[in-house]
């Protein structure tokens, strides 16, 4: 095991200053699956993390009944009925799946497609993860070749610019271990043998939150406070790393996947703290990330 930490040094190594001539298609075209309802927030917690993230275009994918509440919430971005089949999946430089999406057979569904449907780097958070808990466990056929949730992650892994990203809590990760956790696993153990047993490069969320990745290496976040403990801050976080998978470095070169994971969770956890100086913990809310986000940007930026 190889053991790191994500500090302001390793961010500046992957956010820089931006070109000047850049225009909104080279910053990123992103799609979001996500919503339900009564879970309307999910989806625009996401949508404004991403875009405080820098995505050039966020489209959400929404049941239709939800739309006019989120084009409220988020107005700078479009929603698309959420029939992923129907969807043009090779517009998108990222998408992610699962804030507010529900565990009924419809999400079941939309898990499947995504999988099955897009080549690109992939977030998978929330319920998605319950979903992929709930297919694992059944040995259920995934892939088009009847593999199972997990195998089809690591046939998506695969193909250039294919991986996925996880972002458990630690119960959703011990769901997705299934009868492979043990009690006595560490943060870092635990996200190590989720990664390996997943295929997927593993953000698993906390006090120190760990990024694992399947060949072994283990990345311990250096920003956060305990305000971030509430509800919809995961949802922004995915926002932000979805956002990051679909952008380019100023020399043209995208940022990979496993980039966008290391940097998302310490600009989510620097804007967490960024918002906490100013609002104190107790009253830290969600929508407060996403709003820091931008802050804490700006600051890395900044930083000589």
């Amino acid at each position: 095991m190889s053991e790191s930490i994500i500090t302001l040094k390793t961010v500046k190594n992957i956010i820089e200053r931006r070109n000047r001539e850049i225009h909104k298609g080279d910053c990123g075209r992103i799609l979001i699956a996500a919503g339900s309802w009564g879970m309307a927030g999910a989806a625009v917690l996401a949508a404004k993390g991403a875009l405080r993230a820098g995505s050039g275009l966020v489209q959400l994918a929404v049941p239709e009944k939800i739309f006019p509440v989120v084009q409220v919430g988020v107005c700078e971005a479009t929603c698309l009925a959420d029939d992923l089949e129907k969807i043009r999946w090779n517009r998108y430089d990222a998408a992610a799946i699962g804030p507010g999406l529900g565990t009924g057979p419809e999400s079941i569904q939309k898990v499947k497609d995504i999988l099955n449907l897009y080549d690109g780097p992939l977030v998978i958070d929330a319920d998605g993860l319950n979903v992929l808990a709930a297919l694992e466990g059944a040995g259920e056929a995934v892939g088009c070749d009847g593999s199972t949730a997990f195998d089809t992650i690591r046939h998506r892994a695969s193909k250039a610019g294919g991986q996925t990203i996880i972002t458990p809590h630690i119960g959703e990760a011990r769901r997705l271990m299934g009868g492979s956790y043990e009690p006595a696993m560490g943060r870092e153990q635990l996200a190590m043998a989720l990664a390996a047993r997943t295929g997927a490069i593993t953000v698993l969320k906390g006090a120190g939150t760990v990024v694992a990745t399947p060949d072994g290496k283990t990345y311990t976040n250096t920003t956060g406070n305990p305000g971030m403990a509430t509800a919809g801050s995961g949802d922004v976080l995915t926002g932000i790393i979805t956002a990051l998978c679909g952008q380019k470095k100023p020399s043209g070169v995208k940022i990979t996947a496993l980039e966008a994971a290391l940097a998302g969770v310490y600009i989510h956890g620097l804007a967490g703290d960024l918002g906490a100086f100013e609002k104190g913990e107790y009253g830290l809310t969600a929508g407060d990330i996403a709003e820091f986000t931008a802050y804490a940007l700006k600051k890395i930026s900044e930083e000589s």
